[in-house]
This record gives structure tokens, sequence and C-alpha cells, in this order.
């Protein structure tokens, strides 16, 4: 089998219990991942102080200080966190996205999943977010500016956006590949509804849905059940 990552493309895996943490670093290792392991959270730091990784999977239930903790403090750094619990409570992933992670994986897993899930999150861009520039960002065949409020579908047509729309819309592109929360949409899209309720979130992202697909029916914002979606396409500075 050919290798499938670059010699770039470093994970560190963060997980108390040998066996899982070893399991890990051998499969990733054997697609072709330059894989470091850490037993907590001090040597996790020490790790990343040694020298940064394009990726962490973390455990949240570890001795000392847990997953969910050191998430916190790891997310401002821009690294892609995939969290791994075995909790499956949806208020679990939640927390656990809203603390930071860009993704969740609820134990046990199948590794052919935690592979697509790595595979995806190194697509992104390293950064948590995506800042616009003056010429805009592109997103499979999209093109938006977000400071003139313009947004063209792959034909070259210009797409008309309400003001709620297109603060979803610059909401998503900012964070693209990540999970993003209702509540976080709500903080994050002020233009949708003065209302703060679940259901406001749905329906603006249901009608920027039907808007995008007018031009493109390849699906770009995902359904994440329980929690709350996530912007499908790479973005890129125009």
């Amino acid at each position: 089998m050919e290798p499938e990552a670059t010699a770039a493309s470093t994970v560190l895996v963060v997980d108390d219990d040998a066996s899982i943490r070893d399991a890990i670093a051998e499969f990733l290792g054997a697609h072709g991942y330059a894989v470091r392991t850490a037993p907590n959270a001090a040597s996790c730091e020490r790790q990343l102080q040694a020298a940064p990784s394009d990726l962490i999977v973390l455990d949240v239930m570890m001795p000392g200080e847990d997953g969910l903790s050191l998430c916190r403090r790891l997310a401002p750094a821009g690294t892609p966190i995939l969290m791994l619990s075995a909790l499956d409570d949806v208020t679990d992933r939640i927390v656990g996205l809203e603390v930071g992670a860009w993704d969740y994986l609820t134990k046990p897993f199948e590794p052919r999943e935690l592979l697509a899930r790595v595979r995806a999150l190194l697509r992104r861009p390293a950064a948590d977010r995506v800042e616009p520039t003056r010429g805009g960002v592109t997103f499979a065949g999209w093109w938006l500016d977000v400071e003139q409020r313009r947004l063209r579908d792959p034909s070259g047509r210009v797409l008309a956006l309400t003001e709620g729309e297109h603060a979803l819309l610059a909401a998503f592109v900012a964070r693209p590949g990540r999970v993003l929360t209702r509540d976080v949409l709500l903080d994050l899209a002020r233009g949708i509804d003065a209302a703060s309720y679940d259901r406001a979130i749905d329906i603006a992202v249901s009608r920027l849905r039907r808007k995008l697909a007018e031009a493109d029916a390849a699906p770009l914002i995902e359904t994440v059940r329980g929690v709350g979606y996530r912007f499908v396409p790479t973005v890129r500075p125009a």
C-alpha cells in the first residue's frame, strides 16, 4: 500500500491508555503519517514545545488534566484537534466542540473512520480561521467577497444574499471543516435572528442551502446530527 500522507503530516496522539495509543500510532504510521504519542497533558505540551504537530488526536478522559481542559488551552494555536471519548452523549460532543475541538469521534471506533477524519482535517488550513483577503475567498468554484457581501457561483452569476445568509456563510467559510454547534453559529452570525434558539439556525441553514443548491447541486454544508453543521469545501484566499 502506498503511503497516503506526506512526510510533513505529523500527528500527536494523546491518550492515557497505552494499548489504544499504540494501536492508533501503528495504524496511522502504516498509512504514511509521522506519529508521536503522549500519555497525558504534561507530556503533550512537552512534545509540542519540542516540535509542532499538524494534528492532535486527544482523549477526553485522562488522569490529571483532562482532554477538555487541555483542548481549551491548545485550541487558540489553531492546530486541528480530533477528540476521542468513550462518552456518547450529545452534550459531551457539544462541550468538546465548543472548547475548540475540530471534530469528535466516539470510542470504540472503526480505524478506517479515524483515518478518514484525520485525512479530512489535514486537508484543511492549519489556522483556526481563514482570514478574508481583499480579493475574497474561493470554495468549490464559488467566490465570496466578505467585505462587499458579494457571492458568485461557479458559472460567474452573482447571487443575492440576505444579511443573515451572508453572516452565516461568512461564519462557515472562516472555519471550514470544523463542526460548529448551533450556539457557536448564533454567536458568530449575529444577523440571523434576534431570537437565540436552535430552530433559528436550522431555518437559516436550510435557506442558505436552498440558495446555494440553485446553482450547485454539490452539498456544501453537512449536518452533524444533534450537534450542528460543518462546511465541507476547502476554502482558500482568492
